[in-house]
This record gives structure tokens, C-alpha cells and sequence, in this order.
């Protein structure tokens, strides 16, 4: 990629000298973190950068928890780019796409899978979670992984269903897993195995009872290569509209889909360096679909050119102290809009001598304060307004892109619904 493909991020305006500037493919690999209050200008800024990559053929993945972001999106793909486009909308019931968080083609990535659902459920319910549970749940996870085709569906007859447990053990390869199942678990005294279990059938079954999650995890093969979109600059639109899905559904699927980007950028370990090309992540509410995971996947995902492009939270207080640290402390460019008090405080350190908390708190609309990387390092603050969207100047294919997705990476509900029931009635 050719340093002409510069991402124009806005304007600087200097002694009434307006002019345009942007940020080179190579330091987009050092992450961008975008913050500032609601109405600001964070999902303008968010546009115009994904625009331009599709215009450049760059590879990206959207993450929405709204919806309103990728709607746009949609309008500006042009046809050339139909056939690598792939619309992730949950709300689209009657046509629930393929999403097995469980189907891994590689088996040197199993204990990475469990780990990563894992600190998804974790993260959802940190109130109530404790390490009796995450051992059952890891090696549940674990015996399901070594059985291809099997989804979290199972995690629930693996806890109940002898017959079924029976048939998964007796593939599991592990011997420490095995060991688990065949003596630890079979020795539990009865209201033991009830206490034990019970958390974990509440959990989980608190989202597979909702047929929007059911029917799309409950798919036993991934319908989307998640290693070909990287390697092939596909473009992935995730439409996770809490209003929609509700909140603790969006947030799920979009970090198992983190999770699983994340790990399709290491499969690129056996690709030389110079031959893994660039995608870029855009996140926004950041918040909302990171784990404890996210620090790793910061300072590893360079390496594999998994680039974070587009990271955005309204309030800094809305992410743990420990993951705010390891955000700035990564991060190559900081875009700041209008910020509150108390993250004004926390900016000030990261804009000064230049700006103070005052400044950060009284920024017009659609103006930022910013340090930019430039070259490797980042340049010292200045200030900036970012530009208005393009215009659209051709006929949306969203309805295009909607049935092809429809086609290709998902199934009608009917048929869908009869596979399921047919598996937890012990047909399978």
C-alpha cells in the first residue's frame, strides 16, 4: 500500500490558511482512539474515514450499537465491492445469518476460543461470576471444541444430558478434559453437580432462550470466512442496534465477533510480513464490546496488521481505569471532541502544554483537539475541525447488499427453527 493513500481525517485552519490532512497507512497500524461527548461529530468523523477506505479497496469491519452508522455505510458501497461486502444484522429475524463462535478451523486455537467466550460471559455478568463456573464452562467449551459442528447450544446438554455428554467425551482427544468429564465431573455428589451447574444453564440459556441469538450461534458452521475477509480486503458490516436486539445481545455478539477477528489476524502468523494486508477496525461505543482480553489484542493486533482505525466512547469513565492506561498508552493518534469535566481532566495530560481541561470542555461542535501519528511518532498537539460527509454521487446498493448477504451467509428462519428443535429433542 503507497503512502498516497493517506486517510483525510479534517482541516487545520492557521492564520486563516484552511488545509486538508490525514494519516498514512503505516501509522494507522498504531491504533486511534475517538472520544467526545454525543453529538460531537465522533460518527461524521467515523464516515468519512470508511468511505474513503472503500474508495481506496482497503479491508474494514464496522462494529454499530446503533445501527445508524452502518445504514450509511451501506449507501456508499459501490458495485464493484457487492460480492465482498457481508451485512451482520441480527434484527433481520426471518433470515438469521451463520455464526458459530464455536467453529475453528484451527485446533491449535481451541483454548483461545474458550478463553475469549469466556471473558464475553464474563464480562456480562462480573457480578455474579466465580471460578467454580468459568472451570465447568472452560471444560465444557474445551469438549465441545474437540467435536466439529457443535455449537453453545451444547453447553447446556453437556451439563444434563448423559447420553449426549456420553458422545462428546468419547471424542475428546485431551486427556486433562477427559479426565474431567469421565472422573472430577462423574464424581460430583448430586446436589453438588445442581449448584455447580445451575449458574452456568442460567447464563447461558439466558441468551440462547432468545431465539435472535439462538438462531444465529445455534448454526453449527460460520457461513463467513473471517481469515479470507482479512487476507482478501473484505468488508464487514456489523448492525448491532441495541434498540433492536436489546443491549446485552448487541454486546455479546459483537465481542464474540472481536474475538474472532482478533483470532484470525494470528492465524496470519504463516503469512510473511509483507504479504498481510492492512484491515481496519472501527468500533464504535467501544465500551460496549470490549473484554479484558482488549489490552492483547491492542498491542498484538499491529503485528498482524489488524489495524484499529476507529475507537470511540463518549465518556473515558465509561471504560475500566486498567483499560483506559493501556488504551492511551498504545494508541499512535488521539482525536478529542467536546469532553466533560472529568475527562477533560484526564485529557488535559495528554494535551498539554498546548491545551487544558477548559479548552477541552468548550470545544465547538465538530472541533477537535488531536495528536497525530506522523511517521512512527506522534506529533505534538494541535487543533482541528473534521469535514462534512461526501456526497452521495451514485444509486445506493443497500438493498443489493442486503439480499446477497441474505443468500449467501444466511438461512430462512422456518427451516432454520426445525434443524434446532430437532437437536434438543436428541435427533442429532
Amino acid at each position: 500500500m503507497t503512502n498516497d493513500r493517506i486517510i483525510i481525517l479534517g482541516e487545520t485552519n492557521y492564520r486563516n490558511v484552511r488545509r486538508r490532512f490525514g494519516i498514512k497507512p503505516e501509522d494507522r497500524r498504531r491504533h486511534t482512539y475517538i472520544v467526545g461527548k454525543t453529538g460531537m461529530g465522533k460518527s461524521t468523523l467515523l464516515l468519512n474515514m470508511i468511505i474513503q477506505d472503500i474508495q481506496f479497496g482497503n479491508g474494514l469491519a464496522v462494529f454499530d450499537p446503533h445501527g445508524d452508522l452502518v445504514e450509511k455505510v451501506l449507501n456508499y458501497i459501490p458495485p464493484k465491492r457487492i460480492n465482498e461486502t457481508i451485512y451482520f444484522n441480527p434484527a433481520d429475524t426471518e433470515y438469521p445469518i451463520a455464526f458459530n463462535p464455536l467453529y475453528n478451523s484451527d485446533p491449535s486455537q481451541k483454548h483461545l476460543v474458550a478463553s475469549g467466550i469466556i471473558q464475553v460471559f464474563k464480562k456480562i455478568w462480573a457480578d455474579s461470576w466465580g471460578p467454580r463456573l468459568e472451570y465447568v464452562l472452560r471444560n465444557t467449551l474445551l469438549a465441545l471444541l474437540e467435536n466439529p459442528g457443535q455449537t453453545l447450544l451444547g453447553v447446556s446438554r453437556m451439563l444434563t444430558d448423559d447420553q449426549f455428554r456420553a458422545k462428546i467425551v468419547s471424542r475428546v482427544k485431551d486427556p486433562v478434559i477427559r479426565h474431567f468429564w469421565t472422573v472430577e465431573y462423574e464424581d460430583y455428589p448430586k446436589v453438588f453437580r445442581t449448584e455447580t451447574i445451575s449458574p452456568i444453564q442460567n447464563k447461558v440459556g439466558q441468551f440462547l432462550s432468545n431465539p435472535i441469538i439462538r438462531n444465529i450461534v445455534g448454526q453449527s458452521k460460520t457461513k463467513f470466512d473471517l481469515l479470507k475477509i482479512l487476507n482478501n480486503g473484505g468488508i464487514l458490516l456489523l448492525n448491532l442496534a441495541k434498540g433492536k436486539i436489546g443491549e446485552d445481545n448487541s454486546s455479546l455478539l459483537g465481542s464474540l465477533m472481536i474475538t474472532e477477528i482478533y483470532l484470525a489476524a494470528l492465524r496470519r502468523a504463516n503469512i510473511s510480513e509483507e504479504k498481510r494486508r492492512d484491515f481496519y477496525l472501527y468500533v464504535d461505543e467501544l465500551q460496549s464490546f470490549i473484554t479484558d482480553d482488549f489490552p492483547s489484542i491492542l498491542s498484538e493486533a499491529r503485528k498482524y496488521k489488524l489495524n484499529i482505525a476507529g475507537m470511540t466512547n463518549q465518556f473515558i469513565s465509561q471504560l475500566p481505569k486498567h483499560m483506559v492506561s493501556s488504551i492511551l498508552g498504545n494508541i499512535g493518534t488521539l482525536i478529542a471532541f467536546t469532553a466533560g469535566s472529568e475527562d477533560a481532566r484526564i485529557l488535559e495530560s495528554e494535551l498539554r502544554p498546548n491545551f487544558n481541561a477548559d479548552n477541552l470542555q468548550n470545544l465547538p461542535k465538530r472541533n477537535v483537539y488531536m495528536k497525530l501519528s506522523i511517521d512512527g511518532s506522534t506529533c505534538q498537539p494541535f487543533s482541528a475541525h473534521t469535514i462534512p460527509p461526501q456526497e452521495l454521487n451514485r444509486i445506493s446498493q443497500r438493498e443489493n447488499i442486503m439480499d446477497q448477504s441474505r443468500q449467501r451467509y444466511c438461512k430462512v428462519k422456518q427451516s432454520l427453527e426445525h434443524i434446532i428443535k430437532r437437536w434438543l429433542c436428541g435427533n442429532s
